[in-house]
């Protein structure tokens, strides 16, 4: 139901409390008022009907009746519970935004940018796998997103905010409630979802489609630009998929399909290292493009919900928590390990084993009194597996040491991969939780190669590295406008800074065709200027990748026909729908975990 937030809930209270009394000589002699005349009364005093509704819905007896003071005491308590954040996307914005639509040409109709990522700051990464638009789409964008409470809000909202009056244009949404409905009338284009492509190419491109609504198009840039979040973490988690899997090849690993190969190798720990739960959401669920293991919760909703995953789109296992071992004290911490053996007697389970000593645990506990419990997780029709987890200590080293303890610990188990490297039977494994990012998981597995063991021996688990340690400038992610049309006539935008040459932006409309596909002579390449003296904008108007393998045609020089943007947003209504099974399939490396039959 949508029941008021706080402040409403004190308003309500306050004119509530000169009327009660006139309420209760209405009431019956039980002290009971008929629901639609109390209704009526809290509508009157300012309540909006549904929420009347609801509220009625809520403290009304099997007669339809409201106890009085019931509903007296149950309204002092609203406040108590918890407060719900109602979107309002004309308050999703920069401030700043709310006195652009003055600021354009008189006369202008339609303003046309486009979203990219100019590079990376990490070097070695040159392309980006695009992820999370739709999330934000379906999320804030589809159908009726204005209405008339909501522009009443927003213009009390900037009469506070601002020094001045005529920033808010309240005659702009008033006319898109009007004229559209509420709905937004733009049109956007974008790369498919999972598409991996690199960096300084356009991933997507937005206009408005009613000539009134010209200064709309870049009102929303502050809400869309947030795709950068859930298409860093994506590409992030990727490079990571794409350095496990090369080790695994070096190493010797056969098994590529689920569930072997690289798909469960690297989890999800980030829902407590992140900003908010909808970061956890959006981010946990850009993870789950490349891998199959999480312990992000509000990832798997956002899969169901977003990207019509039909069941859960990641799994994990029963793990243990530093509190569950330490709680049985120093002596007994071999009987707190030998627990979580018996409590989950087949399947998955891991144990932290750094509370005390990592290494005795694993040589001593692990290693030799409960390693019989361990072999016999496979047995017959039952399989089960251990998986030891350090969680302090330099990662490499630690990580090294504690493959050689259980590789000699279990040495007439351990067997020789094809390259000739040591890998533990499958009813013991280790799982690296602490420390791990992009740079360290090559060089864990560089170092466990190098010390002659497989990478198949590990796991990895990531939390805010993954899902956090990352910001809009590691893609340098932008929206910039490249044609307005004025009077009828259109223009060419664009920025070329003196002070940053990186900043350039690509001028007029846009398309992404592949190169080989696509003619062009030398003279059409672009061409950045290389000082101050040099033509702004630079000249050309192909703008290859560095890769030479696509290219953003500008200027509307390009071939629709070839254009690998595809509308998938118009005038409220999504055109495309991606679910996560395609997206898995068009982000994957070669020969991973989707792409295998």
């Amino acid at each position: 139901s949508s029941l008021l937030d706080f402040g409403s809930w004190r308003r309500v209270m306050a004119d509530l409390a000169p009327i009660f009394d006139s309420l209760k000589e209405l009431s019956a002699e039980d002290g009971t008022v008929g629901v639609e005349r109390l209704k009526h009364v809290l509508v009157k005093i300012g309540m909006q009907d549904a929420d009347a509704m609801s509220v009625m819905n809520v403290v009304q007896n099997s007669e339809g009746r409201v106890n009085l003071n019931d509903f007296a005491a149950w309204v002092s308590l609203k406040p108590q519970m918890s407060v719900a954040w109602n979107d309002n996307i004309i308050l999703a914005t920069d401030s700043y935004k709310f006195s652009h639509w003055k600021q354009y040409p008189p006369g202008t109709e339609y303003v046309y940018s486009y979203f990219e990522s100019r590079g990376c700051e990490r070097k070695e990464w040159n392309e980006v796998a695009f992820f999370g638009l739709q999330y934000f789409l379906k999320r804030y964008l589809l159908g009726q997103v204005i209405t008339q409470a909501k522009i009443d809000e927003a213009v009390t909202m900037c009469s506070e905010h601002f020094i001045g009056d005529g920033l808010f244009y309240k005659e702009g949404f008033q006319y898109i409630l009007d004229k559209h409905g509420g709905k937004l009338p733009i049109s956007i284009k974008a790369i498919p979802e999972g598409m991996v492509v690199p960096t300084k190419t356009a991933l997507f491109t937005m206009v408005n489609t009613d000539p009134k609504c010209y200064w709309l198009t870049n009102f929303l840039e502050t809400l869309l630009v947030q795709v950068w979040y859930p298409m860093t973490v994506c590409t992030n988690s990727r490079y990571q998929k794409l350095s496990i899997h090369q080790a695994l090849a070096d190493t010797g690993n056969e098994e590529w399909g689920i569930p072997g190969g690289s798909c469960f190798k690297l989890h999800d720990f980030g829902f407590r290292g992140v900003s908010s739960v909808e970061s956890a959401a959006v981010g946990g669920a850009a993870h789950l493009v490349n891998f199959l293991g999480t312990d992000t919760v509000a990832a798997l909703l956002c899969c169901r919900r977003y990207y019509h995953a039909t069941k859960a789109a990641g799994h994990s296992i029963p793990a243990s928590e530093h509190s569950t071992i330490t709680s049985w004290g120093v002596e007994h911490e071999v009987d707190a390990m030998k627990n979580m053996l018996l409590q989950y007697p087949s399947g998955l389970v891991a144990c932290v084993s750094d509370s005390f000593d990592v290494f005795k645990a694993c040589r001593d506990y692990w290693g030799d009194e409960l390693k019989e419990l361990i072999k016999g997780r496979i047995s017959g029709d039952s399989w089960g597996r251990l998986v030891v987890r350090p969680d302090s200590g330099d990662p490499t080293e630690t990580c090294v040491q504690i493959v050689t303890i259980l590789c000699q610990q279990f040495q007439d188990d351990v067997i020789t991969t094809k390259t000739g490297h040591k890998l533990l039977l499958p009813y013991i494994r280790v799982i690296q939780g602490d420390g791990v990012d992009y740079e360290s998981v090559p060089k864990i597995l560089g170092a466990l190669k190098d010390a002659g063991f497989a990478a198949d021996n590990m796991v990895f688990g990531s939390g805010g590295a993954l899902l956090q340690k990352l910001n809009r400038d590691t893609f340098k992610c932008a929206f910039k406008c490249s044609e307005i049309t004025v009077n009828g006539q259109a223009r060419e935008v664009f920025k070329d800074p003196i002070t940053d040459k990186g900043k350039a932006s690509k001028k007029g409309r846009l398309t992404v065709q592949r190169a080989e596909e696509t003619e062009g002579r030398e003279e059409d390449r672009y061409k950045p200027r290389q000082d101050e003296n040099g033509i702004a904008g630079g000249e050309g108007f192909l703008h290859y990748s560095a890769d030479g393998k696509f290219v953003t045609v500008a200027s509307g020089r390009g071939d629709p026909s070839k254009d690998l943007l595809v509308e998938v947003f118009r005038d409220g209504v999504l055109l495309k729908d991606w679910t996560l099974q395609e997206i898995r399939a068009r982000a994957d490396i070669p020969n991973g975990p989707f792409s295998q039959g």
